[in-house]
C-alpha cells in the first residue's frame, strides 16, 4: 500500500510539472511575485570590474553560476556569480584592432548584443562589424562565424530548449541559424529602420523592436508571417518577453508598454516612465534603454540614465503597470 501511494504521489509530481510544462508553453502559467519583491540593500550590491570601455551587453547563464559581459572594447569576460566580490575571472576573450580580423580570434569591434543556449552549452555574440561569433560557453573555445549580415549585429536571442538562434541587425532583418550544425536558415524581412532589440522564448517565433519605424513585431517562423503593432511615439529600443502571449518594450519617449499578442496597441502605457530632467519649460523624459521580466511572472524591470533601475509590477491582465521601488545605481 505504502509502494502504491509513493507511486501515486510521484505520477502526481509528475503530472504537476506537466500541467506547469503546457501552461508555460501556451504562457499561461503566471507566478505572482512582485508583491512579494523587497528591495535590496544598497550595500549588498557588488561592482564588477575589467572592461576597459563601456559594457554593452551580459547573460547570466541557465543556471545562475556564470556571467558572461561584453563591451566596446571587443572583450569577452566570464565570471563565476557565487564569487563575485572577488570577481574571479574564469576566462577573457580579449578583443583585437580593426583590420586584424583574420589573425584575430575575438571580435575586433564593439560588441553590442550576446546570448546563452538554455542548455548553456553555445554563447553567441554580435558585433558592430556585421558578425556573429559562437563560442563553447564551458571553455570560451570559438566555434564558428557566421557571416550574412550587411550591418551591425543588435539583437541575439536562442529559441528555448533548442539550438535555433535568432539574430537581428541595423539592416533591417531578422536572421534564423542552427548552431549546432553550423547552418543558416533563412532571413525575414519587414522592419523599415534599423533593429534595436529581439528576444524568444520557446515558441518558434521573435519580438522584435523596430527602433524609428515605430513598430514592434512578431515573427512566425514556421508560417512566414508576422504582426505588426504600434504604440509608441518615439524610438522603440529595447524589447522582452513575459511570457508566450505577453511583452514589454522601452523607447526614447521615456514611455514603457505592455503588449498582448492578440492586441495590436498596448494593453498599458507609461509615459515618463523614469520622470523627466531638465529645467522647467524644457523638460526631457529619461530614455529608457533596458527592459527585463522575470519569465512567466507579473515583474517587470526598466533601466534609463536616471541612476535608478526601476522595478514595476503588472496588474491584473496585464492591463497596467505599477511602479514597486527604484534601486538606486
Amino acid at each position: 500500500e505504502e509502494k502504491a501511494e509513493e507511486e501515486a504521489f510521484a505520477e502526481d509530481l509528475i503530472g504537476d510539472r506537466l500541467k506547469e510544462d503546457v501552461l508555460e508553453q501556451k504562457g499561461r502559467l503566471q507566478r505572482l511575485g512582485a508583491k512579494d519583491v523587497q528591495p535590496p540593500d544598497p550595500a549588498s550590491i557588488r561592482v564588477l570590474r575589467g572592461h576597459q570601455l563601456p559594457i554593452t551587453c551580459l547573460v547570466i547563464s541557465p543556471d545562475d553560476k556564470f556571467i558572461f559581459s561584453a563591451a566596446k572594447d571587443g572583450v569577452i569576460i566570464k565570471c563565476k556569480s557565487g564569487e563575485v566580490e572577488s570577481g574571479k575571472r574564469l576566462c577573457m576573450v580579449p578583443g583585437g584592432k580593426k583590420g586584424a580580423e583574420e589573425q584575430q580570434m575575438g571580435h575586433t569591434a564593439h560588441v553590442l548584443c550576446m546570448a546563452i543556449s538554455s542548455d548553456s552549452k553555445y554563447l553567441a555574440t554580435g558585433d558592430r562589424n556585421k558578425l556573429i561569433m559562437i563560442w563553447e560557453a564551458a571553455t570560451c573555445k570559438h566555434l564558428y562565424k557566421f557571416t550574412g549580415h550587411r550591418d551591425a549585429v543588435s539583437g541575439l536571442s536562442f529559441q528555448k530548449g533548442t539550438h535555433q538562434l535568432y539574430s537581428a541587425s541595423h539592416d533591417r532583418s531578422v536572421k534564423v541559424w542552427n548552431v549546432a550544425e553550423n547552418a543558416y536558415i533563412e532571413t525575414l524581412f519587414g522592419h523599415q529602420d534599423i533593429i534595436t532589440g529581439l528576444d524568444s522564448l520557446s515558441r518558434e517565433c521573435c519580438v522584435t523592436s523596430g527602433g524609428r519605424d515605430g513598430t514592434v513585431r512578431v515573427w512566425k517562423i514556421p508560417e512566414e508571417s508576422q504582426l505588426v503593432f504600434y504604440g509608441h511615439q518615439g524610438s522603440i529600443d529595447c524589447i522582452q518577453l513575459i511570457n508566450e502571449e505577453h511583452m514589454v518594450s522601452g523607447a526614447d519617449d521615456g514611455s514603457i508598454a505592455l503588449w498582448g499578442l492578440m492586441k495590436k496597441k498596448p494593453l498599458a502605457l507609461v509615459r515618463h516612465a523614469h520622470g523627466t530632467h531638465g529645467s522647467q519649460g524644457l523638460q526631457q523624459p529619461y530614455w529608457i534603454s533596458a527592459v527585463a521580466a522575470l519569465h512567466n511572472s507579473d515583474l517587470v524591470a526598466t533601466g534609463s540614465h536616471s541612476a535608478s533601475v526601476r522595478l514595476w509590477k503588472c496588474g491584473e491582465g496585464f492591463r497596467k503597470l505599477e511602479p514597486l521601488f527604484d534601486i538606486p545605481l
